[in-house]
């Protein structure tokens, strides 16, 4: 099979092709190659054919889709945003181009797509009440979270909420800008399927590490940026109260889903989102402390606060992607973690741009 990996230099997207590769498929990888993740003027090296491309560009696109069986959509602006101002881009690069491509795919008649999407298109995860039952909170008040109250409370009789595991028909409900792009790009995936016949799954990663991750930069997830300051002999910064809990799932784990998923049969027609997790939930203050430790460098200092658009708590549930994939994650969290202390990590923008001055 021969696959076409948008956003394929990246982070998730650089092991997928390899993974693809080890696996015997032929690869494209096409990237635009965005400062965010690569630096400015940086251009990685890669064992697979790489097209310096924008996912927006159908000329582009034109160029590459002939020949390929499969379209593998890794490329995306990510991140919550670091203002609202960063609205339209995160809009032209994860929806439009997103657009574009399903475009040009019915165009080239290649009908078999896997995308990236994300566990931010639920919102607060799977919540339950004693005396209500399941129940959706609303978003965390501003003054709750300035008076350390992190916690969703019930909104029927204000108990506090036991979060559980969310699983794949939870209503998305997603609370930045780049999660609402995600849900999005999740519902233009699914009217393209019904309309073409194609097929689609939908990868909802949940929080993903592992070496290549970008560093230094807004937008680089919090296992990077626990890194970078144990680097730099500082103690992490935990926000809220550290007892917030997510599913961090490891890049190679990651990557095997995503060949499962192109290798897998489907209905023509048919639309299928898969949470990509570990299936071992951890606090964020827990993976400070085992990154604080492995580094053997300072513990983690939490700060309290919260960044908008985040939410206190989302775990997955693993089961369908074992049911529909046969995907179980391989790597553990604690042998994750003590890899991910000393693996390379990507420069920032500021770095290789300082290097080459």
């Amino acid at each position: 099979m021969r696959v076409l990996v948008t956003g394929g230099a990246g982070f998730i997207g650089s092991y997928i092709a390899d993974a693809l590769v080890a696996a015997g498929h032929g690869v494209v990888v096409m990237d635009a190659l965005l400062p965010q993740a690569h630096g400015f003027g940086h251009v990685p090296e890669l064992a697979h054919e790489l097209v310096r491309g924008d996912v927006r560009d159908r000329g582009v696109l034109d160029r590459l889709l002939p020949g390929v069986d499969a379209v593998c959509h890794q490329a995306a602006m990510v991140g919550h945003g670091v203002d609202p101002a960063d609205a339209p881009e995160y809009a032209s690069v994860n929806d439009f181009g997103t657009a574009v491509l399903l475009a040009a795919m019915y165009a080239h008649g290649v009908q078999r797509l896997v995308m990236a999407s994300s566990m931010v298109v639920y919102g607060e995860g799977r919540y339950d009440c004693p005396e209500h039952g399941e129940m959706v909170p609303g978003p965390r008040a501003a003054r709750d979270l300035a008076e350390a109250r992190f916690d969703p409370m019930c909104p029927a009789c204000g108990c506090a909420l036991v979060s559980g595991l969310v699983g794949e028909d939870a209503v998305l409900d997603p609370r930045s800008t780049y999660a609402a792009t995600k849900a999005a790009q999740e519902y233009l995936a699914k009217a393209w399927a019904r309309q073409t016949d194609g097929t689609v799954w939908a990868m909802r990663y949940h929080n993903v590490y592992g070496p290549r991750m970008p560093r230094d930069t807004p937008y680089a997830g919090v296992a990077s940026l626990f890194r970078s300051s144990l680097e730099n002999g500082q103690a992490p910064q935990v926000m809220e109260d550290g007892r917030q809990r997510r599913d961090f799932v490891h890049v190679t784990d990651v990557a095997a889903a995503n060949v499962l998923a192109l290798e897998a049969s489907m209905p023509p027609g048919e639309f299928r989102a898969v949470n990509i997790c570990s299936g071992e939930p951890h606090t964020v203050g827990e993976l400070a402390s085992a990154l604080s430790a492995a580094m053997r460098g300072p513990q983690p200092r939490v700060v309290g606060g919260a960044r908008p658009g985040d939410v206190r708590h989302v775990v997955a549930d693993p089961a369908r992607a074992g049911e529909l994939l046969g995907f179980r994650a391989a790597m553990s969290f604690a042998e994750g973690v003590a890899q991910f202390a000393h693996a390379p990590l990507r420069a920032s923008a500021a770095q290789r741009a300082a290097t080459t001055e």
